[in-house]
């Protein structure tokens, strides 16, 4: 009877002890939940310091920091188009204070082209989309194309020889050509560079006939008179160059491809920090300054909630699996 008694107790008191960690744990991530941050948080950039993608990762650290007073420190994590950043971010503490900015490359459409060492959908969970921009179609303004149809003529007349440069095989600018070969039915070929930019050097030398980039390389060529602008792959004409024609506009109702970047953090973050995190970003968005400085990179500032961005990755990376398949894209 007194075994008994004794084998009771401790069952009871094994109960307890197990129990104590379960409200220990909860307690303290909604502690470090209501103080969060409370300490510098790492914004990881998936591209080399310069480009569109870090700049407006740097403005953002900024506003964060500001909103948070705490320091937010960008870390350029470059490479394989974005997929080093990504796989870097995804083997991240899933505490909240490293949060990486993944766009439509890496986050969408390499996985559809090469192996990567992550997945969006179980190694990341999206908090916001932050922005969107389309690619222009430029030429030197030394071509005599000066308009979509210029490009089809041309294209038809000596099929296989322009060659339209882009930042990379899977890159929006690699995309947005396989979209005009698709649409229009002719035959140009992929130049691939590492880097949007190197592509937008190589026009400027006359060695590639066509490119498609992201606004911020080439405005100020084609505001200088050095590039000419033949048009934008958004649905409608963008605020940020009224005086571009978009593809629907001149004919190809099919190509519209617009870039996009949003936040993700390493699966098993904390609910109540992914919420942090998401308020800071819909506010640091919503400011004037944000905006304005976003504007000059040519992309637009958005926040969502996370259920549709999710969402959004998910739609994208369908819509262009089935491009790469019919162009038979594979990784580099």
């Amino acid at each position: 009877m007194q075994n008994r008694s004794w084998t009771t107790v401790a069952i009871v008191c094994v109960a307890l002890a197990l129990s104590q960690p379960v409200r220990s744990q909860t307690g303290a991530s909604t502690a470090a939940a209501s103080s969060y941050p409370s300490r510098p948080v790492k914004l990881v950039a998936t591209y080399p310091p310069g480009g569109s993608s870090d700049l407006m990762a740097r403005i953002l650290a900024q506003k964060l920091t500001e909103l948070w007073g705490q320091q937010v420190i960008v870390d350029n994590r470059a490479g394989a188009a974005g997929s080093i950043g990504m796989e870097y971010a995804a083997h991240q503490p899933a505490d909240g204070y490293s949060f990486v900015i993944g766009n439509l490359g890496p986050a969408a459409v390499n996985p559809l082209i090469t192996p990567v060492a992550y997945d969006v959908a179980r190694d990341f969970i999206a908090v916001s989309m932050i922005c969107t921009g389309p690619n222009i179609l430029v030429v030197n303004s030394q071509s005599s194309m000066k308009t979509v149809q210029d490009v089809l003529t041309e294209a038809r007349a000596h099929p296989g020889t322009l060659n339209f440069g882009s930042g990379g095989t899977g890159s929006l600018a690699h995309l947005g050509g396989e979209l005009l070969k698709r649409e229009a039915s002719i035959q140009i070929t992929h130049v691939p560079y590492k880097g949007g930019v190197l592509s937008v050097n190589d026009l400027l030398a006359g060695q590639v006939q066509l490119v498609f980039s992201d606004a911020l390389p080439v405005m100020q060529h084609i505001r200088a008179g050095r590039l000419r602008a033949i048009g934008i792959t958004a649905s409608q004409r963008s605020a940020l160059a009224p005086e571009i024609a978009t593809f629907v506009e001149q004919g190809l109702t099919g190509l519209v491809a617009t870039n996009w970047w949003g936040a993700l953090l390493p699966a098993g973050t904390p609910a109540t920090i992914v919420e942090r995190l998401h308020d800071g970003l819909v506010r640091a968005l919503a400011t004037a300054d944000v905006r304005e400085k976003f504007a000059l990179l040519g992309v637009e500032p958005g926040s969502s909630s996370p259920e549709a961005f999710k969402a959004f990755i998910q739609s994208e990376a369908a819509r262009y699996g089935k491009l790469v398949k019919e162009a038979g894209i594979r990784g580099e």
